[in-house]
């Protein structure tokens, strides 16, 4: 699915143009586009660590960075996207259960997706009242519209779930006061609200940058409006991290705020390629952690044994 997406692509959107818009591309604004991913991925496990601390899972700075950074990797190497959240849910489970495990790193990602909803809905009736706002095309504007009306319609059915009878009831009403404690807690609020804009703010600006990068000079308004669609077209599970899918998302609304389609399929290229060049830092974390674990293991056991050589001799004496 992948390649095929890619392929068509390519042909219809001027792959050999995008590929030499790629080739040009200003390493200032890809390095400022890491910088951002970068600050994306730390403030996104301080959201997961302030998240599962709520659920009664304590989690050290350190060892939340590092298994965000190796749950980015997994999600970024296979199908789907989130089997890498699955693994960091199943190697925290020990302290709390694999339950409350599971609910801090799905509740963790859904506070990142309200934010995107959030400001998705704000941009598009702004774009839309404001003059000078986007053109936007009618179909997508009622697809947009449609998109952010179900949104609140399945807020509204998980929040009135809780007044069915029966099991289901019961476990809707469990897993909306999990939710409540873990996001909207009177010592949880103001974090999760910080770290989701953060976590949104960059995203977006690196998608920005790349595209500044490879000649599309996305405003204010197309950012705001635009990007978070096609950062959202990758949670569809169908093709490796969203590629291709975020790529024709790309050059569908692009276009919208003035781009060429080529400009467009190159800034998602380069995002896309900006993502994992941002994932190194994690592989060295990943690496270095482990090894100085090792060392500090070894250290520990040499000034043991030491110590009681030392011992064994004074009482020789």
């Amino acid at each position: 699915m992948t390649l095929g997406l890619l392929w068509l692509l390519w042909a219809v959107a001027d792959g050999p143009q995008a590929a030499r818009s790629l080739a040009a591309a200003d390493w200032r604004w890809l390095l400022l586009a890491m910088a951002a991913l970068t600050a994306q991925t730390i403030l996104s496990a301080f959201r997961w660590r302030l998240t599962a601390r709520q659920l009664g899972i304590s989690i050290g700075r350190g060892r939340a960075i590092g298994e965000y950074y190796l749950s980015q990797i997994v999600n970024q190497s296979l199908p789907g996207g989130i089997l890498g959240d699955a693994g960091r849910a199943v190697r925290s489970r020990d302290q709390a259960g694999l339950l409350a495990a599971g609910q801090a790193v799905i509740f963790e990602r859904l506070a990142g997706q309200i934010a995107m909803f959030s400001l998705l809905a704000v941009a598009f009736v702004a774009t839309l009242a404001v003059p000078g706002g986007l053109d936007w095309p009618p179909d997508i504007a009622v697809s947009v519209a449609i998109l952010l009306a179900a949104a609140v319609c399945a807020a509204g059915f998980a929040g009135l779930a809780g007044h069915l009878p029966g099991a289901l009831g019961r476990g809707m009403r469990s897993l909306r006061s999990a939710l409540h404690q873990a996001l909207a807690a009177r010592t949880a609020l103001p974090g999760q609200i910080g770290l989701s804009i953060g976590t949104t703010v960059c995203n977006l600006a690196a998608f920005a940058f790349c595209a500044r990068a490879v000649g599309v000079d996305l405003g204010l308004a197309a950012t705001a409006a635009l990007v978070p669609l096609i950062l959202l077209a990758m949670l569809i599970p169908v093709t490796i991290s969203g590629w291709g899918l975020r790529e024709g998302a790309a050059a569908a609304l692009l276009p919208i705020a003035g781009a060429t389609v080529a400009g467009a399929l190159a800034a998602s290229v380069a995002f896309g390629l900006t993502i994992l060049a941002a994932l190194v830092p994690g592989v060295l974390v990943l690496w270095i952690g482990p090894q100085a674990k090792r060392r500090a293991t070894v250290q520990f056991e040499a000034g043991a044994q030491d110590g009681t050589r030392q011992r064994a001799r004074a009482g020789c004496i």
